[in-house]
């Protein structure tokens, strides 16, 4: 991951300074599994054909719809929801369930609705009969989902981040990582605060952000993530000893958050 040993030393002692005592309370747990390997590439081949898939049927000059793939922790107390739109050339994504279910991973329910032009395909997902709280599981599931798409309707290529690392063609436009990051801290209730951070998408990315937030010495409860287009939109609920973000912490979390994300990426052995 691409972050300096030598400043995840000063992210460690900030965190402690604001906290007070957190540099002598337990690292900060994490209710969905801390990151334990770096993000992997994946490639993810379906039995079915492309008609079946209902594969793009749009012309060379009808524009290119934005995808977005969102993952929520939030609304089913029991499951993950997958949601996945790209404007109205997705099919029965047969193959996006069967890449999940080759993730060890169950489809419980599944629905398709169409707003205007959009058609939203959602699933509930489930791991060993409950939600998926493995970070890197979700976001291997991110980036399943996100091949699946650049596999079956390659004209995403260009719409997405993604498309540099997977796709057929380079997005032509690229974010400015300065203008792009935006990291606040708000409270949401007396027992935790809502964490939002919007920046240019990159593989992984999520793995990245948690392992900044435990850093710090602080929980995540649960989260939304959130991947549109070039841009990556996610929320997160976190605390610190069951109770919200102090202001200090909040401004350190902020700080290690914006500085990171905003860097270009290292060689390997950094952090």
């Amino acid at each position: 991951m691409a972050l300096a040993t030598s400043h995840h030393r000063l992210v460690v002692a900030a965190a402690a300074a604001a906290a007070g005592a957190a540099a002598a309370a337990p690292r900060g747990s994490l209710r969905f599994g801390a990151p334990r390997t770096p993000p992997r590439r994946i490639c993810c081949l379906s039995v079915n054909s492309a008609n079946v898939l209902g594969a793009s049927s749009a012309t060379a000059d009808d524009p290119v719809p934005q995808p977005v793939v969102l993952i929520d922790q939030d609304s089913d107390r029991d499951a993950t929801i997958v949601q996945l739109s790209f404007g109205d050339r997705l099919g029965a994504l047969l193959d996006t369930m069967k890449a999940l279910k080759d993730l060890g991973l169950d489809v419980t329910k599944g629905s398709v609705s169409t707003d205007s032009s959009v058609t939203q395909t959602k699933f509930h997902i489930m791991r060993l009969g409950r939600k998926v709280e493995d970070p890197d599981m979700l976001e291997t599931i991110r980036l399943t989902i996100i091949n699946n798409l650049l596999q079956y309707h390659p004209e995403s290529s260009e719409k997405l981040a993604m498309g540099e690392f997977f796709g057929i063609k380079a997005p032509e436009n690229k974010i400015d990582v300065e203008v792009a990051t935006h990291v606040i801290v708000e409270d949401d209730g007396p027992k935790r605060s809502m964490l939002y951070i919007e920046t240019a998408d990159r593989p992984g990315l999520l793995l990245e952000v948690i392992k900044i937030i435990t850093d710090v010495n602080c929980d995540v409860e649960s989260a939304e993530i959130d991947t549109e287009g070039l841009v990556a939109k996610d929320k997160f609920h976190v605390s610190y000893r069951g109770a919200k973000l102090n202001s200090s912490l909040s401004q350190v979390l902020v700080n290690c958050l914006r500085y990171y994300l905003r860097r270009p990426e290292t060689d390997e052995d950094s952090y």
